[in-house]
């Protein structure tokens, strides 16, 4: 929770910098770096870790709603007796509206594949699905985000639930 707290006050001290905020769009590709809080677990017992990664994608805002595509891959720090979170592959949509200027709240969804690495077996991956939401602030062709996701993998019976902030830069 420490690293919720201090993201969600770092976003909110770089609203707060006018100095850097530029009317801008949410239209075009993006690329972006993610770091976060990962909790892995299944029935009730699980383990924290760190989650990073990066993402591109592209965003089409219509008047105040934004549109638009992405891809991920992360990975993860989380460990349990025996096996370790591997590598996150995401691809998904995502649909938001600009609450303020240059202030973007959205929602988004779509599939994941996740590697498990299990000592002496090596890895599986399995399929799953993700939702999650965030906000995101542009200062120009820059931009901050803070994001919180959760991903269900039926097959190995397991939750992940993450909080991410991210930084990247609109082309």
């Amino acid at each position: 929770m420490r690293i919720l707290a201090t993201t969600a006050l770092a976003l909110v001290a770089a609203t707060a910098a006018p100095a850097f905020a530029q009317d801008g769009s949410f239209t075009g590709p993006r690329v972006e770096v993610t770091a976060g809080w990962d909790h892995v677990g299944g029935a009730g017992e699980g383990q924290d870790g760190f989650a990073y990664g990066g993402a591109f994608g592209y965003d089409h805002q219509i008047g105040k709603a934004v549109i638009g595509a992405e891809t991920e891959i992360t990975g993860a720090t989380t460990k349990e007796a025996g096996a370790s979170a591997g590598r996150d592959l995401y691809v998904g949509g995502r649909i938001g509206f600009v609450a303020l200027p240059n202030t973007l709240v959205y929602a988004k969804g779509g599939l994941t594949n996740a590697r498990v690495n299990i000592d002496g077996l090596g890895g599986t991956t399995t399929d799953g699905y993700r939702f999650g939401g965030g906000i995101e602030r542009n200062f120009g062709k820059f931009y901050g985000k803070v994001e919180y996701r959760y991903s269900r993998y039926e097959e190995l019976d397991l939750n992940r639930d993450q909080v991410v902030a991210g930084i990247g830069v609109r082309f």
